[in-house]
């Protein structure tokens, strides 16, 4: 990927998506499932994208929508109703009327109380709701607390008791009509042996519905899978899959996974320049034009994101062995080759000579920054920095803070590049205030 190129053609910060790298994550996903009935639904949050959803939506995709306007986005790209799933903790009234009168495939229920509006709601359209029942299984998902999901103490799900009672409640029900079974433990998880406890919890509280004629037929088993920001074990796709269908041996029902991350989030740099460097008492600051308003997992969990510094038309992946031997490019015309000291000072850059710094971006906040404690050479006004796996949870997270315009997004598709989103202008930024002032 020529990341100077494009950073040069369409300016920085940038989001940059390579296409190709979603289409083939998500036939993975898809393969290992290919025995039994299933269906691959894309976490909307994870990248809310318009050609990111219709480009997944052509491949067959469903999708997982936690507002409205997820929802809205995934009927614009011409998903199909009967591939969406409507999920989320605060489902308003209007929202639900929407959904039910979308004919989506299944609403997720959360409480009791979301269960009695939607049976009123249904009641009033004199439409049946079909529902699904997110179940707690009180399992830990040994992942950040921030995303973690499946534990009593979150505010996600019921516990196996409430959902037995819902479900009872629903199948007397006229206008609710129970067809699924849902559970989602957390995000970014590298250990399947969790995932493999709650599959075998929830299968057997639908094994005792299926006893009451209660006759579910999607087993969701959300998403969660990890990716590798930095030394991740990932998880094997095959073992994954096993381990949820040994849970399901004699039930036949389809297999519903909503993976967000683990299809968008290697897929994705982000590119920001270096404005200059700066010392205090020691301390060194790499200040550059992205920021955390555009990329804010970094501040919200401390998450780790490969930096890869990029040259006129080579990079470096400062996070792999023997990085001080690859060719970063020249800045200018003075590059020369052949010996140790010319490998290792190219370009204005001594790969030689790193430092530890924190690479920070321009708002008013301590909490601003892209990573802490990495070790950098010399940096220059202008350079190029590919903040890595930043697909998912990157843009749709991002925001206006300090009025700022939000980044624009590039697609990259078989060599081909194209603008997906249009950096964002001040007009734009204060178009629902101007004319009330």
């Amino acid at each position: 990927m020529d990341y100077s190129s494009l950073a040069r053609k369409y300016g920085t910060p940038l989001y940059v998506y390579d296409f190709n790298e979603i289409q083939k994550n998500f036939i993975a996903l898809k393969e290992v499932f290919a025995a039994r009935k299933s269906l691959v639904c894309f976490a909307i949050k994870a990248n809310s994208n318009l050609s990111v959803l219709k480009f997944l939506s052509d491949l067959g995709s469903g999708f997982d929508c936690v507002s409205i306007g997820e929802l809205r986005r995934a009927l614009y790209v011409g998903a199909k109703s009967y591939k969406i799933i409507f999920s989320g903790v605060g489902k308003q009234d209007g929202e639900l009327e929407f959904a039910l009168k979308s004919d989506i495939l299944l609403i997720n229920l959360e409480s009791e109380a979301e269960m009695l509006r939607l049976e009123r709601i249904a009641q009033k359209l004199n439409k049946p709701a079909r529902i699904s029942i997110r179940v707690n299984p009180n399992v830990d998902a040994k992942t950040h607390p921030y995303i973690s999901t499946g534990l009593n103490e979150n505010k996600f799900g019921v516990n196996i008791e409430t959902a037995r009672k819902m479900y009872i409640y629903a199948k007397k029900s006229k206008f609710l009509n129970p067809v699924g079974i849902h559970f989602h433990i957390g995000s970014q998880l590298t250990d399947i042996s969790p995932i493999c406890d709650a599959a075998k919890i929830v299968s057997d509280l639908l094994r005792e519905l299926r006893a009451l004629e209660i006759d579910i037929k999607f087993f969701d088993v959300g998403g969660g899978i990890g990716i590798r920001y930095e030394d991740e074990k990932q998880i094997v796709l095959y073992d994954y899959a096993q381990g949820i269908l040994k849970s399901l041996s004699g039930l036949d029902v389809t297999i519903v996974c909503e993976p967000g991350r683990f299809i968008a989030g290697a897929a994705g740099v982000f590119l920001t320049r270096v404005l200059y460097e700066k010392q205090n008492c020691g301390k060194r600051f790499v200040i550059v034009d992205g920021a955390m308003n555009d990329l804010i997992r970094p501040s919200l969990y401390g998450a780790h994101h490969a930096i890869e510094i990029i040259g006129a038309s080579e990079g470096i992946n400062l996070n792999e062995p023997d990085a001080s031997e690859v060719n970063l490019g020249s800045r200018g015309e003075d590059q020369t080759s052949g010996s140790d000291a010319d490998q290792k000072n190219l370009g204005g850059v001594n790969l030689a000579e790193t430092s530890l710094c924190d690479v920070v971006g321009p708002i008013c906040e301590s909490g601003d920054f892209l990573a802490k404690g990495v070790s950098l050479p010399s940096l220059q006004s202008g350079d190029l920095l590919a903040i890595k796996s930043a697909g998912a949870y990157g843009f749709s997270m991002s925001s206006n803070y300090n009025t700022r315009c939000r980044a624009a997004e590039v697609a990259v598709y078989d060599g081909q590049d194209r603008l997906i989103r249009k950096r964002e202008s001040f007009d734009e930024l204060i178009a629902l205030e101007k004319d009330l002032v």
